[in-house]
């Protein structure tokens, strides 16, 4: 028989996981994490950048241990081209995603929490009004289950929404201390692109991900053609989601949140604050179901879940199945068509946190002609050369 007993237990130490924790406990209600591996934050699959508004709304700002850069510009280049945008304005930052989640965990444990590392999930059953979990450490009963445990979750989803990508931690002089910048090329990264974010002048993390590509290959590749001195000093491989968030997070008192609910950005797979929000509001919809006595309040989580980013996730989905057919003479025509005005609207206006805002103000200027234009001649080079 069980020996343990909590109200809630959350199977992954993820940044949704710790943050439904965080507030699950802040609330009195005994709650304990399990994370199958052996540090909470790792393996660390995330670049890192996050607004500082976005931090403040999930209730954590980072220490000086975790902060590692502010960013200035971001430098977005296609085959043939090249544009830069200011993001002062938006604040973003780079941080030690590691060092985040422990910051979190921290929180957690403070207001109540327990948590448990190197303990895994092994599978659970219900047994009346309570769940019975098995972990390697044993069987502990609750009485609400979260799923936190990221993409092994969605390994019955459609396959669409998963794409391999590589992460390399690299020392270079050619990293340029402020700026992030991002290579589309449709034939070597399809779907997707590879990316630089500086963790500091001469250092930071170089990525990539596409639609049935060596992703080892690829960096490799083209880290060599940035043609000067370098040292890897950590490699990284994981699978990423942008498939868009599941039809529902909720059965019974089960409750999905983080990777494993879908909750990452499809246009670039990253999900400090959308995820991190999704534990908040779990926690919050778990307190207030125990505090009420009715389950019929967990369903407060999807709702606000998905009244603040449903309608982000639907603009970046379509962002995405547009990139996806794009040939790179098509986003080269694009890239060319943005006017300095534009630019510089989007530098002032966007909101890192919510993509389709830089969208929006895209579709508002003279691209919106263009494009239809460029996906015509787009999709009639894809009939002529199938």
């Amino acid at each position: 028989m069980p020996t343990e007993y909590y109200d809630v237990l959350i199977a992954g130490g993820s940044i949704a996981g710790l943050a439904t924790a965080r507030e699950c406990s802040s609330n009195g209600t005994s709650t304990i994490v399990i994370e199958e591996d052996h540090e909470i934050g790792t393996p660390e699959h995330c670049g890192g950048m996050v607004s500082l508004g976005g931090l403040q709304k999930l209730g954590v700002l980072p220490d000086s241990n975790n902060f590692q850069n502010a960013i200035s510009y971001a430098r977005i280049f296609s085959k043939s081209t090249s544009f830069e945008l200011n993001a002062e304005k938006q604040n973003v930052i780079v941080v030690d995603r590691r060092g985040l989640d422990k910051q979190i965990a921290n929180q957690a444990e403070k207001a109540g929490a327990e948590i448990r590392a190197k303990c895994s999930f092994k599978s659970f059953s219900k047994n009346q009004d309570r769940y019975i979990v098995k972990t390697s450490e044993g069987e502990i009963e609750c009485k609400y289950f979260v799923d936190a445990k990221g993409l092994s979750s969605l390994r019955d989803a459609t396959k669409d929404g998963i794409l391999a990508s590589a992460q390399f931690e690299i020392y270079a002089t050619w990293i340029e201390g402020q700026t992030v910048e991002i290579f589309f090329d449709s034939e070597k990264y399809p779907g997707f692109f590879v990316w630089i974010i500086p963790s500091g002048e001469g250092k930071g993390k170089i990525g990539v991900a596409g639609k049935g590509i060596n992703t080892s290959l690829a960096l490799n590749e083209f880290i060599k053609s940035r043609g000067k001195k370098y040292s890897i000093i950590r490699k990284i491989f994981a699978p990423i989601w942008i498939g868009g968030p599941r039809p529902s997070f909720i059965a019974d008192r089960t409750l999905v949140v983080g990777d494993a609910a879908g909750q990452t950005k499809p246009t670039t797979a990253g999900g400090i604050f959308s995820c991190g929000m999704a534990g908040i509001l779990a926690g919050k919809a778990i307190s207030k179901a125990i505090e009420k006595n009715d389950d019929q309040l967990l369903h407060e989580y999807e709702k606000n879940w998905k009244s603040m980013f449903q309608k982000e996730f639907n603009s970046m989905l379509f962002a995405r199945k547009v990139l996806e057919r794009l040939d790179n003479k098509s986003i080269d025509e694009i890239f060319s068509s943005l006017s300095r005005k534009t630019i510089k609207d989007v530098s002032n206006f966007s909101d890192f946190d919510f993509h389709s805002s830089a969208l929006d103000l895209f579709l508002k200027t003279k691209i919106a002609t263009n494009l239809t234009k460029i996906l015509i001649g787009n999709e009639l080079r894809r009939i002529f050369s199938s």
